[in-house]
């Protein structure tokens, strides 16, 4: 059976400490020894100092059953048969007559298990009892996070017998500050300090949540070499989740430089991340924790972390209150609907208490609105459209615009912090609040910049903890939770006043637009009326006189005369003509007449009985189908079918007899707006003149003409009736032009 070590071996500088496998460092700590068991309950891993604790060496154990050495019945082997296993309370076990505390757990296919000598003093009940009662006092009498951290730190001090412990609280970039601490009065307070994010790296931050404690008894240790039987290549063990598991040798420098000799680590996780770390350190010699104590010492990291959200639900309250109070206040402000109430509302001091800033404003059309410490308003508008794709659902807050927005270098007296909300349908419009720059001293345990330094051994971690302070310019105080809530609820509250504004401005067009048609309807009444008798009169008398001289006088007056009064005659007719169609579209729009069953074959015949003399000198006919009865006003749909063949009869063919074809399809479907609907279709075809199909639209239209007036006689009203009349029906009306071919007319009734 050939043994090897899996120490790594890998040298690991700051170069690649980012990626070094601190897992897998094959050695352990040597104040305990480690075996693991295969899933067969075969030792498969052993650390070398097992001799040391127990007298009997790696090679002996290596390739043995568990059973084999405590025993079927003993609680190693039934530990072992667990189902699933974690990391627990420590048990104790007997080695070769020798008493250990175990942890054990399993980490894939391993079963691991960790040895530490027996207490000689254990916590006694007594003890216990009292540390619970000190720690609930703790508790009670802790009104702030910040006072339940220090009265813990106490208590893991007074437990432990640390020389420093101190609470370590992460930001979001996860560098650290000693949030509380106690301490022996000999030593530099450390409390305040912050420490970069480069002093725990990424990796060791992933193991500290997944190892929730980690303790190094001698900083100057010996790596004890884990052994395994060689029988697979790259064979390793994951010592994640063991107490012993050596550390890396960057991390082992670092500490040294900082003149620690042995720590104890407490993760701190809240709502599932690495809130912080309870740190101890040790100065002047090793000290080493027996098991229980250091699961005590947990215990209370426990109740510290149980307790961060209530006590921040806490001290939020207090302003959560007074930000209510001053939205309430505001929300009960009632202003009117239109563009002057934005100067009002900047203008209330709730409005800037709402989120305790410094100046808010409202950008709105081509208007800005400020009050308070403000930028200039095209500062502002430059800024909204700068933010805008930045923002989430409309929303964008920090406490440090100058990272998002260059220009704010220039206004940070006025602008450091930003919350902005933007109103809807709108690129800019949108209401801000502003904070001024709050000058922030931050006291660095080291120049953070310095946090790697290179000397005759290359690159190694900073050697100097001096105090380095650092002066941050354009921040403002964060935005706390209840006023980004406020200033979210407010935004929307402002929403639905530019939506009533907008409605209220709607309806003030819509009044206008209405008056000014009244006022245009009574301007067409009052046409109508002079249409109806005023200038028919004057007409029918210039038709009177004219007719008069060219009866009477015609054979005394020259023939110029003649011509010049009979084209009088003719303009005199042609105008009556127009004003009687004018009054007959202007009556369609008021006609209120009942729709009653209207048979089109009787109007049809009406139609035949009045142009029978017009048909007859033009030699026409009307060829038609069976039509329908449908639901109309006769004497609209007579005008209706009268027009359409005059219209016909108009623009014929010169040198061809008009030909006048009416047909009917019944069911047919017309698409109009998306929606299909049965109709009644009824077409006027005729073989005249025809037209193209790029004018169709315009022939319906009042006034519009193809042709020249004297080629062809009429007012342009006529199609223009014809659409109205079918429109009051409830129906369409469709035209299919073709040049030299004829029309044909497609009237659509609902059936």
């Amino acid at each position: 059976m050939k043994i090897r070590d899996i120490v790594n071996r890998d040298i690991v500088n700051l170069t690649n400490c980012e990626h070094e496998p601190i897992h897998i460092p094959g050695s352990i700590q040597p104040h305990g020894f480690l075996i693991a068991v295969n899933e067969k309950g075969m030792i498969d891993y052993c650390s070398s100092n097992v001799l040391e604790h127990t007298g009997i060496s790696h090679e002996q154990l290596l390739g043995r059953s568990l059973a084999a050495i405590f025993g079927n019945g003993s609680l190693m082997v039934q530990q072992f048969d667990m189902p699933a296993m974690t990391p627990a309370t420590p048990f104790a076990v007997s080695f070769e007559g020798i008493g250990f505390s175990c942890f054990t757990h399993k980490n894939g296919q391993d079963f691991i298990a960790e040895f530490e000598p027996a207490e000689s003093h254990p916590l006694e009940l007594g003890e216990l009892y009292n540390l619970n009662l000190q720690s609930i006092n703790a508790l009670q009498t802790a009104d702030t996070l910040k006072k339940l951290c220090h009265n813990i730190a106490g208590q893991v001090r007074k437990l432990t017998g640390y020389d420093r412990v101190m609470i370590y609280r992460f930001d979001e970039q996860y560098n650290g500050e000693v949030f509380a601490e106690s301490c022996e009065e000999n030593l530099e307070p450390f409390l305040g300090l912050h420490y970069p994010h480069t002093d725990i790296p990424a990796q060791a931050r992933q193991l500290y949540i997944r190892n929730l404690l980690r303790v190094i008894v001698d900083v100057a240790y010996t790596p004890v070499p884990i052994y395994t039987i060689n029988d697979t290549p790259g064979k390793n063990l994951d010592l994640s989740m063991t107490a012993l598991r050596s550390v890396s040798p960057i991390h082992i420098e670092y500490l040294q430089n900082m003149g620690v000799r042995a720590t104890l680590t407490i993760s701190l996780l809240h709502e599932g991340k690495l809130w912080g770390l309870v740190a101890c350190h040790h100065y002047q010699s090793e000290k080493y924790l027996s098991a229980y104590t250091r699961v005590s010492a947990q215990l209370l990291g426990h109740l510290l972390t149980s307790q961060i959200k209530v006590r921040e639900v806490a001290e939020e309250y207090e302003l959560a209150r007074k930000v209510t109070a001053a939205l309430e206040k505001i929300l009960n402000t009632a202003h009117a609907h239109d563009r002057n109430s934005f100067a009002a509302i900047v203008e209330q001091p709730e409005i800037v208490q709402l989120c305790q800033a410094t100046g808010v404003a409202i950008v709105f059309g081509k208007q800005v609105y400020a009050a308070g410490k403000t930028p200039t308003g095209a500062s502002i508008r430059d800024m909204a459209r700068q933010v805008k794709p930045l923002s989430v659902q409309g929303a964008y807050h920090t406490n440090r615009l100058i990272s998002d927005y260059a220009a704010a270098k220039n206004i940070c007296d006025t602008a450091s912090g930003l919350i902005c909300h933007f109103m809807e349908g709108s690129e800019e419009d949108c209401i801000m609040w502003f904070r001024t720059e709050t000058l922030e001293e931050v006291h660095w345990a080291g120049d953070p910049e310095k946090a790697i330094v290179k000397n005759e051994k290359g690159l190694s971690p900073r050697n100097s903890f001096e105090r380095w302070r650092e002066i941050i310019k354009c921040s403002s105080n964060p935005w706390a939770r209840p006023e980004l809530t406020a200033a979210a609820t407010y935004a929307n509250t402002l929403q639905k006043h530019v939506h009533l504004l907008f409605l209220s401005e709607e309806e003030f067009k819509y009044r206008q637009l209405s008056e000014r048609l009244r006022e245009a309807n009574v301007e067409l009444e009052n046409i109508n009326w002079i249409s109806t008798h005023d200038l028919k009169e004057p007409l029918r008398k210039i038709q009177v006189f004219s007719s008069r001289i060219l009866s009477r006088e015609k054979e005394e007056l020259s023939e110029l005369v003649v011509n010049s009064l009979e084209r009088m005659n003719e303009s005199a007719n042609r105008m009556q003509k127009l004003i009687t169609d004018i009054t007959s579209y202007s009556r369609l729009r008021h006609n209120r007449d009942l729709h009653l069953d209207v048979d089109l074959n009787e109007v049809l015949n009406d139609i035949r009985d009045d142009l029978q003399n017009e048909l007859a000198e033009v030699e026409g006919t009307i060829d038609a189908d069976p039509l329908p009865m449908i639901k109309g006003i006769r004497l609209l749909l007579t005008q209706l079918f009268l027009n359409l063949v005059r219209n016909s009869i108009k623009f014929r063919k010169k040198e061809i007899a008009p030909v006048i074809e009416i047909g009917y399809q019944s069911g047919q479907l017309y698409t109009q707006d998306e929606t299909q609907t049965k109709f009644h279709k009824i077409t006027v075809t005729d073989n005249g003149i025809g037209f193209d199909n790029q004018h169709k639209e315009n022939v319906f239209k009042v006034f519009t003409r193809l042709h020249n007036q004297d080629d062809y006689a009429g007012s342009g009203i006529g199609l223009a009736l014809c659409k109205q009349v079918v429109h009051i029906h409830g129906g369409y009306i469709d035209v299919d032009g073709r040049p030299g071919e004829g029309a044909s007319f497609s009237l659509y009734f609902p059936m």
